[in-house]
């Protein structure tokens, strides 16, 4: 895009009160941001009102050191790039929901904005840890199957999908609320990196943009609209994933869900979608034949996700899949305590089982 043309379309967005709605209005009447700033004040008045026609002819100091800060930005790294509703790199996805954005700011891989197979994961930012090991196999499987995992880069479940996506070697894409120039989490810096040179990290923030939580769900839109199908591992009832999945099934899009125990707040979210029509998972390879996409090979001894195989440790099938306390484990085992006690610290030692607040176990894993 020729420099004038986009310092148009930042100047378009940069304006107070212009968002994807009235910029759409604006571009459907007058034709590329460039015939806006020419169009007269009577006609944008006409359009848009009085107040905003202003703001649009005369842009604020602040506006112009935004633009510079944005082209600088965008000039010191090959890898960063703003991509307009014009550009050819806009994702075809996205346009087909009603309420694409105007541009979007990526740092990363433009390719992974038009991956041919991309399905969203979300949900608790506060998972159990079957949750997150979940999120993490089922990224991973989908990933080894060439599938782009898109998240938000959130704590929780966001966090374990991007990781089991980075682990399949396919490229993996974060929608944030923030501008590019910041990572929220904090905690998430490294993986953000991750992501950038493994995938993307998208927003339509401009940069300096603070996370704040109005931004969260309208990101949401963008992570559904960019994937052929949604998949909410673990969410509670009032929940953005919820947000997210409903915004997908707005658009046509394929939502799945995995059930979980019936104690976990976090389950609640899940089994509501499933009794409203949600399809339940228990595998990678059920999201995979449901979008038609063919499971690669990984390996005879690779367990799918979420089904772990069966296992002789009486503990282990003493404990379930629910979390349970040592009086319970005792009961169902007939051991004693410092027996039951070593071979717990065994097993959560090898990755099978962890230990949860008030003396409760998890089992986790493939155990």
């Amino acid at each position: 895009m020729l420099p004038d043309a986009l310092d148009a379309w930042l100047r378009l967005t940069a304006t107070p009160g212009v968002g994807p709605a009235t910029g759409r209005k604006l571009l459907a009447a007058l034709g590329p941001p460039e015939a806006v700033f020419s169009a007269t004040q009577a006609t944008l008045s006409s359009l848009v009102g009085e107040r905003l026609a202003q703001a649009l002819s005369t842009p604020a100091p602040e506006t112009e050191a935004q633009l510079r800060q944005t082209l600088e930005w965008c000039a010191a790294d090959a890898r960063r790039h703003i991509v307009t509703l014009a550009d050819d790199a806009y994702p075809p996805a996205l346009l087909q929901t009603e309420d694409p954005p105007l541009l979007l700011y990526v740092q990363g891989d433009l390719e992974a904005l038009v991956h041919p197979r991309m399905v969203a994961m979300v949900g608790s930012r506060n998972p159990t840890p079957q949750g997150s090991e979940n999120a993490r196999q089922f990224a991973r499987s989908l990933g080894q199957a060439g599938v782009c995992v898109v998240s938000g880069l959130a704590l929780g479940v966001d966090g374990a999908a991007h990781l089991g996506a980075l682990e399949s070697g396919t490229p993996t894409v974060a929608v944030v609320g923030t501008g590019l120039d910041r990572v929220y989490p904090k905690r998430h810096f490294d993986l953000a990196h991750r992501i950038a040179r493994q995938g993307a990290l998208v927003s339509e923030y401009p940069l300096g943009t603070p996370p704040l939580a109005s931004n969260f769900p309208r990101r949401n839109r963008i992570i559904a609209g960019l994937a052929q199908g949604t998949l909410v591992v673990e969410a509670a009832l009032r929940s953005g994933s919820l947000i997210t999945a409903e915004l997908a099934l707005q658009m046509g899009r394929e939502v799945f869900a995995i059930p979980g125990s019936i104690h976990a707040p976090q389950s609640r979210g899940c089994h509501a979608l499933i009794r409203q029509g949600a399809k339940l998972v228990e595998s990678a390879q059920d999201i995979l034949e449901d979008l038609r996409y063919v499971l690669q090979p990984t390996g005879a001894n690779t367990p799918e996700p979420g089904a772990m195989p069966p296992s002789d440790c009486p503990v282990l099938e003493a404990l379930g899949f629910d979390p349970a306390g040592l009086d319970a484990l005792q009961a169902r085992t007939g051991m004693d305590t410092a027996s039951l006690q070593a071979r717990l610290l065994e097993l959560e030692l090898d990755g099978l089982v962890q230990r949860l607040p008030g003396g409760r176990f998890q089992r986790i894993g493939h155990g």
